[in-house]
């Protein structure tokens, strides 16, 4: 799909669906579907208030099936994906981790199976659908900020999922940088310019540095115990969870039951690009569990993560040139990702560890009920299906692995060290 490390081919960005200013994020997502859609429309946007009434199934099992032959446009498929998945989780969760269902009615998974397959995405909700294609402005004319932006569709938890998601989105906006000098480094890699790799790694450091200011709003815009009693379990999916061992049968589309992770922060490409560039190398568990993930990527941003890592090793080209300022950068770039990745360990602690102890004993009745409506087999679990802080803690200590070992102080100048 792009060009080989050998090409005479300038790498770009150009062939992955990778946009100059918003990065991952979908550009303009479209709000409204043709009007035969109608029916998944309606039901999509009133999924939290149908799912608090108990009434999301009878809805979905009275829906008609629809045709997705008039779906025409890659902004159509994405918002019929993200409308089908919450009305899947909502239905498989309406009433809590005792009440799933083993099966996904007709008029929902085929269509679901067909639009997925069509994407190129497993039929369940990911960070693709709630996060990169779930956003608008309230004010068109106004900033992609966060006080200028609303979702399209929402999972139970009120403004918590709103903060959720698109504080998440914010931190991909901040990314774009970033993603713009990629093929900088690379080409200089190439060309064996240690001036301009060292230019384009100081930007990507400065971008990995916003990511994480972004990914601390998270503290004022989502309650913890809204996060950990209402959300999470609309987020977990059929895959490594205990609450559905077997799985979800897709009604019309298989009689065997079949297993899908829900939406994890690992499903975004943006660090696998990084890793991938930077030399970040992942083994074991958390190497197949981050593999497994790029299975829920859109297939031209899981192709740019395998180009990238195709391409002329930068921490080997870093090592042979000895140049302080190229080595200070490259030192920066991966002392900041293991900062943001300590950063998020302080996020999950936030929102999992710290209400996972609270449940166990509440301070009052509320936080008791509220805590209390948590699935508890996914107590320490994350929505993906990992055992969510002994996998963050060893992607951050395979992080610290690349560092230059000769100068691996200098990455506490970075703020690397957490």
């Amino acid at each position: 799909m792009a060009a080989g490390k050998d090409s005479g081919t300038p790498f770009s960005l150009d062939l992955y669906h990778v946009s100059e200013e918003l990065g991952f994020i979908l550009p303009e997502p479209l709000h409204q579907l043709p009007a035969y859609y109608q029916p998944w429309m309606d039901i999509a946007r009133r999924v939290p208030e149908l799912v608090l009434a108990h009434k999301l199934r009878f809805h979905v099992n009275k829906m008609p099936q629809l045709s997705v032959q008039f779906l025409q446009k890659h902004r159509q498929l994405r918002l019929a994906h993200l409308a089908l998945g919450v009305m899947a989780m909502g239905y498989v969760w309406q009433e809590g981790e005792q009440g799933t269902v083993e099966m996904l009615p007709r008029a929902l998974a085929v269509p679901y199976w067909e639009v997925s397959q069509r994407l190129g995405l497993p039929p369940i909700l990911t960070h693709a659908d709630a996060v990169l294609a779930n956003w608008r402005k309230k004010d068109p004319e106004g900033p992609l900020e966060l006080r200028n932006l609303e979702l399209l569709v929402s999972i139970p938890g009120g403004e918590s999922v709103r903060g959720f998601f698109i504080v998440t989105l914010m931190v991909e906006k901040a990314a774009t940088p970033a993603l713009r000098d990629i093929p900088k480094v690379i080409n200089g890699v190439r060309r064996g310019d240690a001036k301009a790799v060292a230019e384009a790694l100081e930007v990507i450091g400065q971008s990995i540095d916003s990511m994480a200011v972004c990914l601390k709003l998270m503290q004022g815009h989502v309650e913890p115990s809204v996060f950990y009693g209402i959300m999470r379990i609309f987020l977990s999916g059929w895959k490594d969870n205990p609450c559905m061992p077997k799985g979800l049968v897709y009604e019309g589309v298989q009689t065997e039951p079949m297993e899908y992770s829900g939406g994890s922060a690992a499903q975004s490409s943006l660090l696998h690009c990084f890793d991938e560039l930077l030399g970040v190398e992942h083994a074991d568990k958390s190497g197949a569990f981050l593999a497994r993930m790029r299975n829920y990527m859109l297939p031209a941003h899981k192709q740019l993560i395998r180009d990238i890592s195709s391409q002329p090793r930068l921490r080997t080209f870093v090592q042979r040139h000895a140049d302080e300022r190229l080595t200070e950068a490259f030192q920066g770039c991966v002392g900041k990702l293991l900062a943001f990745r300590g950063c998020h360990i302080g996020v999950v602690t936030r929102f999992i560890t710290v209400p996972a102890a609270r449940a166990r004993r509440p301070r009052d009745r509320s936080e008791a009920e509220l805590l209390g409506r948590a699935p508890a087999a996914l107590q320490e679990r994350g929505t993906g299906g990992s055992g969510i802080m002994s996998f963050l803690k060893t992607v951050r200590d395979q992080t610290r692995d690349a560092l230059l070992p000769a100068t691996g102080k200098e990455a506490k100048r970075h703020g690397g060290v957490s």
